[in-house]
């Protein structure tokens, strides 16, 4: 029988967090996700950057059912490399719904008529290019997935499975235990093609303006926003609070 979150007179987004990060807990990623898809039907979206890990949280999508609508952001400032990796990982893995969502055009002429809004601000160009048109195509959506993991940053250290985020939605993080080798492990298992800018020292891939090499050593993101204080492009709501647990996957389940 599937499990269903506890009846309560008009929980809270925080309530509902805690209750799924309990259950969560317990169940690997492809259960954390079908789960989710039963909680919330028809209200539930995958935001992803075909970056360079994105082909697992994909995978895991289409096994669950490829008809949940998947948010890219075409920025405008992407690498053609990605573009092309999003194509193919659209026709190989059956996705049905990807939405390529971009800027407004009049926000962009008003805003960033010259195009290197990026070398003045990166705050706010990431404001225009990806929080504001990324809020836009999520509306109607109670559950948003992602694909951060715990091991990429410091700031992630403590990510837990089910946020309550600050836009009041709920961001379920199904990968967030897993760590670089066993996403390796994953793609290659279920022969997943690799982003083509991952072999050239490319971890963690996004405007090609704003994304450099990481040395060995460094944290995945290292290359993001190189020499500033950035560390993350606001499309992810801070989170109200709630705290998991720190277990590492070691284990790789061919579908």
């Amino acid at each position: 029988m599937p499990w269903e979150l506890p009846v309560a007179a008009s929980p809270s987004l925080r309530q509902v967090a805690q209750e799924m990060n309990a259950r969560f807990g317990s169940l690997d990623a492809a259960s954390r996700l079908r789960e989710a898809a039963a909680l919330f039907p028809g209200r539930i979206a995958a935001v992803s950057s075909f970056g360079t890990q994105s082909a697992v949280l994909l995978h895991l999508v289409a096994g669950v059912d490829p008809r949940i609508p998947v948010i890219f952001l075409d920025t405008g400032k992407l690498f053609v490399e990605t573009l092309r990796h999003r194509d193919a990982l659209v026709r190989d893995l059956g996705l049905l719904d990807v939405r390529s969502v971009r800027p407004d055009a009049s926000e962009l002429a008003d805003r960033d008529p010259d195009g290197i809004l990026w070398a003045r601000d990166a705050e706010a160009c990431c404001a225009l290019r990806k929080a504001a048109p990324q809020a836009r195509a999520l509306e109607g959506f109670a559950m948003i997935v992602t694909g951060r993991k715990r091991y990429q940053t410091a700031e992630r250290r403590r990510l837990p499975w089910v946020e309550s985020a600050s836009d009041g939605r709920l961001r379920l993080n199904p990968i967030a235990d897993w760590d670089a080798s066993t996403i390796e492990a994953y793609r290659v298992v279920n022969e997943l093609p690799a982003h083509p800018l991952a072999e050239q020292g490319y971890p963690s891939v996004g405007c090609r303006h704003c994304t450099d090499r990481v040395a060995p050593g460094e944290d995945q993101r290292a290359g993001r926003w190189r020499g500033q204080a950035k560390t993350e492009c606001g499309m992810h709501p801070r989170s109200l609070g709630e705290v998991t647990g720190t277990s590492v996957v070691r284990h790789v389940v061919r579908r």
